[in-house]
């Protein structure tokens, strides 16, 4: 067999479009024929599918799986719903979160050879999106919530509590798919989006005529209410909408919160 060096792999991956690793597949199948191996590309679909990758992915389906105390989100994107509820496809996105569980999320890495092959029998740009994963510790739960439509994930949450129990984690995470609050806690808003919208809401409160004298006691109103809407913990509860997510939690502490929504 030839040797295959890494200044031919990259003439094919330019020349292609392709991967790497397909690129070296490819030439090694070929025995280091360059044309030879462009065409046993086109062959296999490889070469048209890495056409594809500059093509716009914003469908897709999520996953959520939880194990003992694991829980990962996936997604996995495509262009079209119609591939997004392809059985083919929602079982592979399944079983990446399920290794992602078991082993880390650095085991998406061994499922590239599975999607080359769905982009090539579906024909659609494929890729894998978020990725996701929290470990509960001690003293500590965690549970998910997997809001699906036509029979794929659209929209998963996790959370782990301390001193909570799996029902409230699991209350809370339904909560989030509905709510769809940006960040856990008011400290993790960007600071330069909290300036920029004190200022905003500064100059419509001047522009609507209210006192001077009140103006900062406005501002700081119309702020909260800016806050509940994106923040998980100061929203108002979907179950109870006269208490906050913090008043539902009592005693018990939000470690950390994610949510992965198809599309977003």
């Amino acid at each position: 067999m030839a040797s295959i060096s890494a200044k031919d792999v990259q003439a094919l991956r330019q020349s292609t479009g392709v991967g790497m690793m397909d690129a070296k597949r490819a030439l090694q199948e070929k025995d280091g024929d360059m044309e030879a191996a462009t065409v046993w590309l086109r062959e296999q679909g490889i070469s048209s599918a890495a056409k594809r990758s500059d093509r716009d992915a914003s469908q897709g389906a999520v996953s959520a799986v939880k194990e003992n105390n694991v829980a990962a989100i996936v997604s996995l994107r495509c262009e079209t719903d119609f591939v997004a509820k392809a059985a083919e496809f929602v079982s592979l996105v399944d079983a990446i979160t399920a290794k992602v569980v078991a082993e880390g999320t650095a085991s998406v890495e061994s499922f590239t050879d599975e999607i080359d092959q769905l982009r090539t029998t579906l024909k659609e740009n494929i890729s894998i999106g978020d990725v996701v994963r929290l470990e509960a510790g001690p003293g500590e739960v965690v549970d998910t919530y997997l809001h699906q439509q036509a029979g794929r994930g659209v929209n998963a949450v996790a959370i782990v509590l301390k001193g909570g129990s799996e029902e409230l984690a699991h209350d809370v995470a339904v909560h989030a798919a509905f709510a769809k609050p940006m960040v856990a806690r008011r400290e993790d808003v960007p600071a330069e989006e909290v300036e920029k919208e004190r200022a905003t809401i500064e100059s419509i409160s001047r522009n609507e005529g209210k006192p001077e004298a009140s103006l900062d006691k406005i501002i700081e109103g119309r702020m909260n209410g800016w806050f509940k809407e994106r923040v998980l913990l100061e929203q108002a509860f979907a179950k109870d909408d006269k208490k906050s997510v913090a008043q539902i939690l009592g005693d018990a502490e939000l470690v950390s919160f994610a949510q992965v929504v198809v599309g977003s």
